[in-house]
């Protein structure tokens, strides 16, 4: 009781029976989308400026629909005019008629090259169109079509829509529309014909006109006068006589041993087909009326030399290949190998070499044998290098053939080709080749893109490097040639960094974080061997300088240096070991102990320099070490001795992945007090090296003294007034460094009294060659192609670069830009996403695929020849034109430069085929397309209605649109019940 008294809870369902069936409820459907959109009435706007059509902006919505459970899309096609931005849309106008009805008369975009086909065939810029949906089948049956018409026709009534409304039956691919439009007073319905034979009266003018004034039954004598436009098109499609420029390869003479390596320095570039696979040009009389010209079975007027208008347009190849963007493709699928050098080509050489020595280990260890150091020549640098990694494979076993691992390897290390008496001069001599044999302009921003892409120098090894491994994947094997050639590679690494030979191609200095991280890696391993060669020649040179001092003692006290009239044995192994260098004199402590050794507390130095000290007693002040030259300026607080400027470390070289790893582990400390102060103490190796220094140089030095060298910030000075008035300036430490537990304070109280030589080193050349070394031993080809796709992108843009300088083409120079900036993004991030970087790649062989066209389309058109004459800046800006544009005027038409060799290439293109024939009368072939437009009105008591037919013929099919406007009607079909 109750819920029966409740009122809520009483529920009264409501059965709409106005919509009582499935068409009626498609039709509603339909009228709700019309007005969705705002398409209800007829807004009036001015006619379409000529090629509006082309160079317009066409918008689309789309709406699904369903009939039943059949799906129909709803697709809104309009062409956005500027004036309706910048005025608004006018009110509508009772008694006009619908803007589509206008468009039909209108001549100024009779055959658009770039618009839907509808928008060809009637010339409207608004309309709509319901088709079946995507994965539904066509609609074939009459019942059905006749149906949809029915359904769009009601649905243009009931909302007062003016805009033409089409459906699509049959199979897609026939592209069949019927369709309609509604006005105040008049009704157009648009119809298709799609045949596959052209019937005999359609073929010709006169026909054409005869069935037209017999479908428009017009009752008037004479009839109105009708509007002929008529495009004969022609293709061109054979290009025998004028081929595409490119050059094939020389396969045979590339990576010969009789080219040298100069020819690894150059990137392939250019199109293996022609990328224009067709020429259209069409022929058109835009406006013609019936009389003027004669076009029956017999005989025609329509000479297409004659034609006012020529117009071209070219087909371009879909996807052809290109040399450049195969290589770059090859190259980037090694990113997804995942086998190892040693998975590829079996046992690595260091381990089978290993082997065979692992017997005679203790004897290398205990035997003291001298260090060869052979001549920098092609014999010991290229060949023993690789003698190791051929000892356990046989030659027929190696992907790369000894003749082109040659020329990889003396491309890659020019100076070794350079026999000189000593490896310095070698070396001076070989930095100044260049990759190119010319002087790199290193100011230029093409040399400096490697800054932006984290790629390395153009005339770098690394770059050098990358071209190598991109061409042997090429042309040498693949995966096996690259692996092969990386083993190489490290071989030729570890070779000069056991014997002390500088790698060539890398700038001095520590290695530069704005490149490449494997760029980074071989700058570090140069480090490496500039530190240990500076060392090996320090001791030498100390060795040698402590020999003539120990020498002039004995003079000054008398004594020959021998014991009972022989020589000493100590005296003797020191006197073999002295090396030539500068007197004694010359060296001073300001220049004889630039260099430094790693510090070793027991050996002989330490322990003598130790007992005479003792001897001389503890009071004195020991003797200054390590100065490099006077301040200037200061001296000391406690003395007045000048304040000297020490030798120090100087500080590691990091690449930035040791950069990140020191970073890792500073962050894991934590922020406590104690890992605060431990990475304090971690970051003061530097600071307490420095310390040590200054302490040597200095003797009697404080910390003030030396805060003011360091860190003058830090040191305050101030005038004060002393006991007798005078005023004058005293200085102190400044607060922070004043904080109880400083860390200067500490590392100041802890620092020894040490010459930089004698320090131990802040920077282990031996341990971060190694580390080096085995990275680069470790890296797989993928990983070595990841490494290098900045340097092979790099290469590839600053080729695009050049071969686009030559053509000038303003797209190709915005779509490289572009390519560089997407690329720059990309490859400046850690971990770069490889499957934008292939978009790169797709950039890069589109602007490829542009020059080729280019290159191409001049070819055709003569470009470039001597007897061009004037006409060669206008036949430029046509072929630049066509590259640009979907379709171009010909200035002249067939009298114009560009038209004359247009008539040329037909007519050499129908004498290959033998069938030429009236070369003199038309341009040697007959035309493949036939497009006729007849547009008339016919006067009534309501107004002029607007009649079109749209005729086009081709080879494989015609299609004839008709499109007649009469008085009020509605077609309507009632389905069977």
């Amino acid at each position: 009781m109750a819920a029966d008294s409740d009122p809520e809870s009483e529920v009264f369902e409501i059965t709409d029976f106005t919509t009582a069936s499935e068409w009626e409820r498609f039709v509603s459907r339909v009228e709700e989308v019309l007005n969705d959109w705002k398409l209800i009435g007829n807004n009036s706007s001015k006619p379409p400026e000529k090629g509006e059509y082309t160079s317009g902006t066409w918008e689309e919505k789309t709406q699904d629909i369903n009939f039943a459970d059949f799906k129909f899309s709803v697709t809104h096609h309009c062409l956005k005019q500027e004036s309706e931005e910048g005025e608004g849309k006018e009110e509508p106008e009772e008694d006009a008629f619908p803007t589509a009805m206008q468009d039909l008369l209108c001549m100024n975009n009779d055959f658009p090259p770039r618009a839907h086909c509808l928008v060809r065939w009637y010339g409207m810029r608004e309309f709509v169109v319901i088709s079946p949906g995507a994965n539904c089948e066509a609609v074939i049956s009459e019942s059905k079509c006749n149906l949809l018409l029915s359904s769009i026709s009601i649905s243009l009534a009931n909302t007062g829509c003016q805009v033409p409304m089409f459906v699509q039956i049959q199979q897609k691919w026939r592209r069949m529309y019927h369709g309609e439009c509604q006005g105040l007073g008049v009704r157009t319905d648009f119809e298709m014909v799609h045949l596959r034979k052209v019937p005999s009266q359609y073929n010709h003018l006169s026909g054409l006109l005869d069935i037209f004034k017999s479908k428009i039954g017009c009752p008037l004598t004479p009839l109105p006068p009708i509007n002929i436009a008529i495009r004969f098109t022609y293709v061109l499609q054979d290009w025998q006589q004028y081929s595409w420029p490119q050059q094939p390869p020389d396969f045979d003479a590339l990576l010969g041993g009789e080219v040298g390596g100069v020819e690894f320095g150059k990137l392939p570039f250019g199109a293996c087909e022609d990328p224009i696979s067709e020429l259209h040009l069409a022929t058109t009389w835009p406006h013609l009326t019936e009389g003027i010209v004669v076009d029956n079975d017999v005989y025609s007027d329509l000479d297409p030399l004659q034609a006012p208008h020529w117009s071209v347009r070219v087909r371009k190849a879909d996807s052809p290949t290109c040399l450049l963007g195969d290589f770059l493709t090859e190259f980037f699928k090694l990113c997804s190998k995942k086998e190892s050098a040693e998975e590829i080509l079996g046992r690595g050489p260091v381990e089978e070499e290993g082997k065979d020595d692992i017997s005679h280990a203790l004897s290398k260890l205990t035997e003291p044998t001298a260090v060869p150091i052979p001549k920098l020549s092609v014999s010991n640098m290229v060949h023993s290098a690789r003698k190791r990694i051929r000892r356990h494979r046989r030659v027929d076993e190696s992907p790369l053939s000894n003749d082109v691992l040659n020329s990889i390897l003396l491309y890659l290390f020019p100076d070794a080709a350079v026999d000189k008496s000593s490896s310095e001069n070698s070396e001076s001599k070989a930095s100044q080749l260049n990759t190119d044999g010319k002087p790199e302009e290193k100011e230029s921003d093409d040399y400096n893109l490697y800054n932006q892409l984290k790629s390395a120098p153009s005339d770098s090894l690394t770059y050098r490097l990358a071209l190598c491994v991109c061409l042997v994947n090429f042309y040498h094997g693949g995966v096996r040639a690259v692996a092969h050639l990386w083993q190489e590679f490290v071989l030729e690494m570890r070779y000069r960094w056991e014997n002390n030979y500088l790698v060539y191609g890398l700038a001095s200095g520590p290695p530069d974080l704005r490149c490449c991280l494997l760029h980074q890696k071989l700058q570090m391993l140069n480090c490496c061997i500039e530190r240990k060669r500076a060392r090996d020649d320090g001791r030498k040179t100390a060795e040698g300088g402590k020999e003539r001092e120990r020498g002039r003692e004995r003079k000054k006290s008398g004594s020959t240096g021998t014991e009972n009239g022989r020589l000493g044995p100590e005296s003797a192994e020191m006197g073999r070991e002295v090396s030539p260098g500068k007197s004694w004199d010359s060296w001073s402590d300001s220049e004889g102990e630039d260099e430094f050794f790693e510090c070793l507390s027991d050996t002989e130095e330490m322990k003598e320099a130790a007992s005479t000290d003792g001897e001389k007693g503890g009071a004195k002040v020991a003797k200054p070490e390590g100065r490099l030259h006077p301040h200037g300026k200061l001296t000391l607080l406690n003395s007045q001795e000048p304040l000297y400027i020490p030798v120090t470390q100087e500080p590691a070289p990091m690449t930035e992945d040791l950069l990140e790893e020191q970073s890792e582990v500073l962050a894991k400390l934590g922020t406590s007090a104690e890992g605060a102060h431990l990475r304090a103490r971690m970051q003061s190796a530097c600071l307490l090296s420095d310390m040590e220094s200054f302490k040597a140089a200095n003797p009697g030095c404080t910390l003030e003294d030396f805060v003011r060298w360091y860190s003058p910030r830090d040191y305050v000075e101030e005038e004060v007034v002393d006991e007798n008035g005078d005023t004058v300036v005293r200085g102190d430490l400044s607060a922070r460094m004043k904080i109880p537990g400083n860390m200067w304070m500490e590392a100041w109280a802890t620092a020894k009294t040490t010459p930089a030589r004698r320090q131990r080193r802040l920077f282990d050349d031996t341990k971060e060659a190694e580390k080096v070394l085995h990275y680069l031993a470790v890296q797989k080809p993928a990983d070595l192609t990841r490494h290098l796709l900045p340097c092979i992108l790099h290469a590839a843009i600053l080729k695009e670069k050049e071969e686009e300088s030559v053509e000038d083409i303003l797209s190709a120079r915005k779509a490289i830009q572009q390519a560089t900036s997407h690329a720059s993004k990309l490859l400046r991030h850690p971990s770069p996403d490889y499957k934008k970087l292939e978009d790169v790649i797709t950039q890069l062989i589109a602007v490829e695929t542009v020059i080729a066209r280019s290159r191409s389309l001049k070819a055709k058109f003569g470009i470039g020849k001597a007897e061009q004459g004037d006409n060669t800046e206008d036949l430029e800006r046509f072929v630049s034109s066509l590259l640009e544009e979907p379709e171009v005027s010909v200035i002249g038409a067939g009298r114009g430069p560009a038209g004359s060799i247009i008539h040329k290439l037909f007519v050499s293109a129908q004498r290959v085929k033998h069938t030429f024939s009236n070369c003199h009368h038309h341009p040697g072939h007959t035309h493949t397309h036939t497009h006729t437009l007849v547009q008339t009105y016919t006067p009534s008591p309501t107004g002029a209605f607007p009649k079109s037919w749209h005729h086009r013929i081709s080879r494989h099919h015609y299609r004839l649109t008709c499109c007649l406007s009469n008085g009020p009607g509605r077609r309507c079909y009632v389905p069977p019940d």
